[in-house]
């Protein structure tokens, strides 16, 4: 069978016997160079981009003279440990993680539990408008977040919320657009007959949706809380516009009044940089821990429309 495949396949492309298997050879060998030519360049490309966590971290664990020194050295000798801990004395950091830490666990949760809800309300109920509204909701991502922060803020001072976490917190504990189409597009990839035996059993629509899709859901459900940690323990531009005691900033608005501390005494680039490695550290780690979840999140996500 295999000998008469090779003599149709050279008879199809106008090539003797003897000049088919030279052809196969110089195709595997392009093959081949295609694929490493890619992984060269992936590597190349992925070194790039870890180039400035590189410079990073190795800045933070140098001495001020080794920071300006020319040409410059990329592994510290020896290795200055003591500036993490200096960096963290010059302002209440541990106040700024307390703070971003309580900010990123309620938007998380908030955004697993609303986002959810409302994917399963949009691809496993049947109701009036279902369509029009899921396309509106779409439809809010287009619309920048500063289109609407003069308003945000005019609520939020009639609220008195002025200058204390709930501003950067409880808008985002109802579902997000993207989060929600996710959790949307999942759960449609997930046949309805298992609802109908539910259902069979005298299941509601809650617990169908807590017991029986919850537990399979953890791929996206890992997606959408990645980003919501991510977002929160990230943001700048709301903390700025609410916050303006110091003991109410979060991480990122820490290391901007650092900055702008350390400007006025001569900035200090390892101490710098050793206050934000430990802020990118947490961010980091949950990226690692879950880029697996998360590929395949997004990936199951989008198979069904």
């Amino acid at each position: 069978m295999i000998g008469l495949n090779s003599r149709t396949l050279g008879a199809q492309r106008g090539l003797p016997r003897h000049g088919l298997s030279a052809w196969a050879a110089r195709k595997s060998v392009a093959r081949r160079l295609s694929l490493a030519f890619t992984y060269v360049a992936l590597v190349v490309l992925g070194f790039t981009f870890v180039l400035p966590l590189i410079w990073q971290t190795s800045t933070s664990l140098k001495s001020m003279q080794q920071v300006y020194k020319f040409p410059p050295e990329w592994v510290p000798n020896p290795f200055v440990w003591r500036n993490y801990i200096d960096a963290m004395q010059v302002l209440p950091f541990a106040r700024f993680f307390l703070n971003s830490a309580q900010v990123t666990v309620l938007v998380v949760i908030g955004q697993v539990l609303s986002c959810s809800l409302a994917g399963f309300a949009f691809s496993r109920l049947r109701w009036k408008a279902r369509w029009p509204l899921f396309i509106i909701m779409l439809s809010t991502m287009m619309l920048p977040g500063q289109v609407t922060l003069i308003p945000q803020f005019i609520l939020f001072r009639s609220l008195k919320w002025i200058n204390t976490l709930a501003p950067i917190t409880v808008p985002h504990l109802f579902a997000a657009p993207f989060g929600t189409f996710l959790m949307r597009q999942f759960f449609a990839t997930i046949s309805l007959d298992m609802d109908d035996a539910a259902r069979v059993d005298g299941a509601s629509a809650f617990r169908i949706y807590w017991q029986i899709l919850m537990p399979m859901s953890k791929p996206v459900l890992a997606t959408v809380a990645t980003f919501a940690f991510n977002y929160a323990w990230n943001d700048y531009l709301y903390p700025l516009i609410y916050l303006n005691s110091q003991d109410k900033f979060t991480l990122p608005l820490g290391l901007a009044a650092f900055r702008s501390k350390a400007a006025w005494g001569g900035m200090r680039w390892d101490l710098l940089m050793a206050a934000t490695t430990v802020v990118m550290a947490p961010a980091l780690l949950v990226f690692v821990f879950v880029q697996r979840y998360l590929i395949q999140g997004v990936v199951i996500s989008g198979v069904k429309g």
